[in-house]
């Protein structure tokens, strides 16, 4: 018998001949036969199966059939884990105090930085700023020039210089170049310890007054003014030495002086501008400001006829005489270069017959100082650092090749196996006296910034003659003088007040050593506070004094300046050096900023020189 096959073709289902029954062969899989037949209720409920279980409800999840109720068990464990286990956690995150890098704390370098530029902040003059953060100090000097009929306002503000109440431009300017030149070469140094923001505002305090000092707004000038305030050496009259006063209560007059040829003043002016243009490239329109008011006068400052600001000054030339100009020229003209790029510039300050007429090259041991007065050392070394990072070549490289020839003579004159100067047994070398702490403090800057230079290029040293010095001798030197000014020294003490654990206590300053207790001291009256042999009842934290004799002695008493008094100029250098010095901030310099406007020199066929080695 045939059937059809549904899943597509024929099968046959035989049954053997004889049977009764013809479907009993095929019972066993045939259930409805069996339905068919007379079963107990026992046997249908076999085939049947169970009849009353309830269907289960699923929940499709993409790939998995998950059971509702087993879903809905695993949402509620989930849910009392949170609240058990997690909202603890979120909250108590939320409470305590945030995790934070450890931050090293700042070493010695780092701690008197901080205090030496507090020093700025006692010496300003003019209508202080609220955050001043001097609160014996006051406004002061607020009609200075007020009889100047080209200066707009007068010329408030500045800087007054040290223990006296009298404005050099000529050491302000010098002070402003080197804050920016430290900024410049150590700006993430300033950031680490959080002293950036205020280096900057003492610069600007200072480029601020500059600016009023001509005018700076044309594009030519025939006069500058030189200095506000004046003494005579052993006046009987009142003025600026024979007061003491406090600032806030001078009542006398305060005559400003005026040249029409300044061409150090000026030179140094420009370099100011130049390089703090470089420090607050961040600002644009005052960058451009300083940089035109550079551009002009460094011109006042080159024509002719071409004199010292000081020349012939009864006022000027007892306390801040400049010997040359020519070391301006080049120094101003190499600042000039980075901040403008312009390739004249450049030409300036390599030209081989001035670098000539300045003795550049002569290896003087008088111009291996660094100073208010000397510019040469510093002038080499930033037109050496050209040369080391960018390696102009032709036409420069002649020039620059000797300015490093030089510069490595100058590093090896501070070397004391050398005994090109003599030292102190305590170990503070002389370069000059009386007041030698600023010229250590210059001069450690410079080595360390010179051995920084070195380790930016890979370069273990350099040669001394015959003699091959390490980079780590100049960080070594560095660190003594500056060691020995914070207190490694046979007085076991600090020069800087505020610093450690003893320091001077009768510092030649009139505002520290007047009492600010709401009484006016007249200018004879004042003079008590001179002689007085207490302490100085206000402290003028960060003030780095005179410095020792050429023993280690040293008197603190109020009446030696050449002991006790501090000036801008020298904590100026304080500040470079200790910046320098210090590993806040990593132990590298800024290589690429100074760079900024400075496009490739090697405008000629001629190819560059090799590498630099020693």
């Amino acid at each position: 018998m045939m059937s059809g096959n549904h899943w597509g073709g024929s099968f046959e289902i035989q049954q053997e001949p004889g049977t009764d029954d013809d479907h009993s062969q095929c019972m066993d899989t045939d259930r409805g036969a069996l339905l068919r037949q007379n079963l107990d209720e026992i046997q249908l409920g076999w085939l049947r199966g169970p009849q009353d279980i309830k269907k289960h409800k699923y929940v499709d999840l993409g790939c998995i059939l998950c059971k509702q109720k087993v879903l809905k068990w695993i949402i509620y464990c989930t849910l009392i884990s949170f609240i058990a286990i997690g909202l603890p956690i979120i909250i108590s995150r939320k409470l305590l105090p945030k995790h934070k890098e450890p931050v090293l704390p700042p070493d010695k370098y780092a701690i008197a930085l901080s205090k030496a530029l507090l020093f700025f902040n006692a010496q300003r003059s003019g209508q202080l700023p609220k955050n001043n953060g001097v609160p014996w100090r006051g406004n002061s000097a607020m009609k200075d020039g007020s009889e100047l009929s080209d200066v707009k306002g007068g010329l408030v503000g500045g800087y007054y210089d040290g223990g006296d109440n009298i404005k050099y431009h000529f050491p302000m300017a010098f002070s402003m170049t080197l804050l920016s030149w430290s900024v410049i070469e150590y700006s993430h140094k300033y950031k680490a310890i959080g002293e950036y923001n205020h280096v900057r505002d003492i610069i600007r305090w200072g480029t601020d007054y500059l600016l009023k000092t001509f005018n700076s707004s044309a594009s030519s000038i025939d006069h500058i003014y030189t200095q506000v305030g004046m003494a005579v050496e052993f006046s009987s009259s009142p003025d600026d030495h024979f007061c003491w006063q406090r600032p806030e209560d001078m009542s006398y007059v305060r005559p400003v002086q005026r040249s029409s040829s300044a061409s150090d003043l000026g030179s140094e002016i420009s370099a100011a501008f130049a390089a703090a243009s470089i420090v607050f490239l961040d600002e644009i329109a005052y960058s451009r400001k300083l940089i035109k008011a550079a551009e002009t006068i460094y011109k006042f400052a080159n024509n002719y006829p071409q004199a010292a600001y000081s020349l012939n000054n009864p006022v000027i030339e007892p306390f801040y005489s400049s010997t040359d100009f020519l070391d301006e020229f080049i120094w101003s003209a190499a600042w000039m270069y980075y901040a403008t790029g312009n390739y004249s510039y450049a030409t300036a300050a390599t030209d081989s017959n001035l670098a000539a007429n300045a003795n550049a090259l002569s290896g003087y041991q008088n111009l291996t100082m660094f100073s208010w007065d000397n510019k040469l050392p510093g002038a080499e070394l930033i037109l050496t650092r050209l040369r080391i990072f960018l390696n102009p070549g032709y036409p420069y490289e002649d020039i620059l090749s000797r300015y490093h020839s030089s510069t490595d003579l100058n590093m090896c004159s501070f070397l004391r196996r050398f005994k090109v100067f003599r030292w102190t047994p305590g170990g503070l070398i002389l370069l000059k006296r009386p007041r030698p702490l600023q010229y250590a403090a210059n001069a450690a800057f410079l080595a360390n910034l010179y051995a920084d230079y070195m380790n930016a290029s890979n370069i273990p040293g350099w040669y001394c003659g015959p003699y091959f010095v390490s980079s780590n001798d100049l960080r070594s030197f560095a660190a003594s003088q500056v060691n020995y000014i914070l207190g490694a020294n046979p007085k076991n003490m600090s020069y800087v007040v505020g610093y450690g654990y003893a320091w001077p206590m009768h510092v030649h300053h009139r505002g520290a050593s007047t009492p600010r207790d709401g009484k006016h001291y007249g200018c004879i009256e004042g003079r008590k506070w001179l002689h007085n042999r207490n302490k100085n009842p206000n402290n003028i934290t960060g003030a780095m004094v005179a410095g020792p004799d050429h023993g280690d002695g040293f008197s603190d008493v109020r009446t030696n300046m050449n002991y006790t008094e501090p000036t801008l100029a020298g904590n100026a250098g304080l500040v470079a050096a200790l910046v320098s010095l210090t590993s806040s901030g990593g132990d590298v310099i800024d290589k690429n900023t100074i760079f900024s406007s400075v496009s490739p020199l090697n405008i000629d066929d001629h190819p560059p020189p090799s590498p630099w080695s020693p």
